[in-house]
This record gives structure tokens, C-alpha cells and sequence, in this order.
């Protein structure tokens, strides 16, 4: 089709665009947060990198039908869920070691909705040839309603297949290591060796950042 061309090209302006917009705010989000419970400003790496994720995520649903100022309001939202998320799954004491629940989770429930929220008509019927549909800023609600219905269905149908797989691994007490295996680590127990040096600096080492014109902080009248 003549216009699969075009869709294309959309597909890679938007998704770009909610990537980096995803990116920027998660990072500075958990940076402004952080501020604000310990006057520290400082900048996460890895909240940046799966901000980015989460911004991917957001818009997988809906990136031929949106418009690319929609698909920065998409990963900006995505950014604010996925550490809103992750930091919730810290308060309730659930391991999730590489985010990946608040990334593909929160922020695959979000670019559903945001499919609702954002889809141009004339965008829909470029991509699909209908255009009698959309998301609520344009006037629809169809769209929106079938969003939400199909996440509802998607969470059921996952805790319906995985619950009784976990509580099966948890009877036959496979569901996780042995705590000295957690300890050590599973790349020495599983793997042979370990995979990062997670030691810290050396007393030598911290002694001479204090002294040097970066270590003002460790000062009493810092």
C-alpha cells in the first residue's frame, strides 16, 4: 500500500520521541524527588535507561496512530510511571532486581490507555482505513473502553496462568534459592564466577577524594 511508506516514518518519529522524553523525565523526576527527601541532587543512570524502556513501552500500542507531540506527552507520562512504579514496588518489599514489572508492567498498562487517550482519527484511518474512532481528546470514547477492557483481560489471564505456577513451585520449594545462595550471589552459585566487582573503595582511596577539591562535602563546614 501506497501509504505504508509514511506510516513507517511515523513509527520512527514517535518512538524516538517517546524514548527520549521517557529518558529525560524519569531521570530528572527521581532526581527532583530525591532532592526533596535529602537535599542531594543526584542523577541516576539507571532511571534514565529505563525511562527510556518505559517510553518504548508506552509506545508500542499506539506509535502509527499518534501524533508526535502526543508521543512526547506519552513518554513523559511513561517516565513519571515507571519510577512512581518502581518505588511502590520497594514500599511493598517485592524483588523485581531489574524493574521489570514497573517497565513492561505499568508502563505497558499505561501505552495501552494512552492508545485511548492519543490516537489521531485520521491517523487510525491512514494505519487501519477507519477513521470512525479515536482517543477521548478527539471525541471518542469507543477506543478508550476497549483499551481498558483489554488490560483488565491481560492481567486476569496472567495471574490466572502464573498463580498457580508459583504456588506450585513454592510447594516443591523451587519458587527461590537457598538465602546463603542469595547471599553469595547466583552468579557464583549458578554461573562459576562472579559477574560484577561490587566491592567498595578502599579507606586510602576514600581518604584522598576527602582531601582532594571534590571531597568539600566531607568537611565539617560543608
Amino acid at each position: 500500500p501506497e501509504n505504508y511508506g509514511a506510516i513507517a516514518a511515523l513509527c520512527a518519529v514517535t518512538t524516538t520521541l517517546s524514548a527520549a522524553a521517557g529518558c529525560v523525565s524519569a531521570m530528572f523526576t527521581d532526581t527532583i524527588l530525591g532532592m526533596i527527601s535529602t537535599g542531594e541532587a543526584e542523577y541516576d543512570l539507571t532511571m534514565a535507561m529505563n525511562g527510556c524502556l518505559g517510553g518504548l513501552v508506552g509506545i508500542t500500542a499506539n506509535c502509527s496512530v499518534v501524533e508526535p507531540w502526543a508521543a512526547v506527552m506519552i513518554g513523559i507520562i511513561a517516565g513519571w510511571v515507571y519510577v512512581l512504579s518502581s518505588k511502590l514496588l520497594v514500599m511493598l518489599k517485592i524483588d523485581d532486581a531489574v524493574d521489570a514489572v514497573p517497565v513492561h508492567g505499568f508502563c505497558g498498562i499505561w501505552g495501552c490507555i494512552a492508545t485511548g487517550i492519543f490516537a489521531s482519527p485520521d491517523r487510525i484511518a491512514t494505519a487501519y482505513g477507519t477513521g470512525d474512532t479515536g482517543g477521548i481528546l478527539y471525541g471518542y470514547g469507543n477506543l478508550i473502553g476497549c483499551e481498558i477492557v483489554g488490560v483488565l483481560l491481560i492481567i486476569v489471564w496472567a495471574a490466572g496462568i502464573m498463580t498457580p505456577f508459583f504456588l506450585a513451585l513454592n510447594f516443591l520449594g523451587m519458587f527461590r534459592v537457598d538465602p546463603i545462595e542469595e547471599k553469595v550471589g547466583l552468579d557464583i552459585s549458578h554461573h562459576k564466577g562472579a559477574a560484577y566487582e561490587l566491592d567498595g573503595p578502599t579507606t586510602d582511596d576514600v581518604d584522598a577524594y576527602a582531601a582532594s577539591k571534590h571531597g568539600e562535602k566531607f568537611s565539617d563546614d560543608a
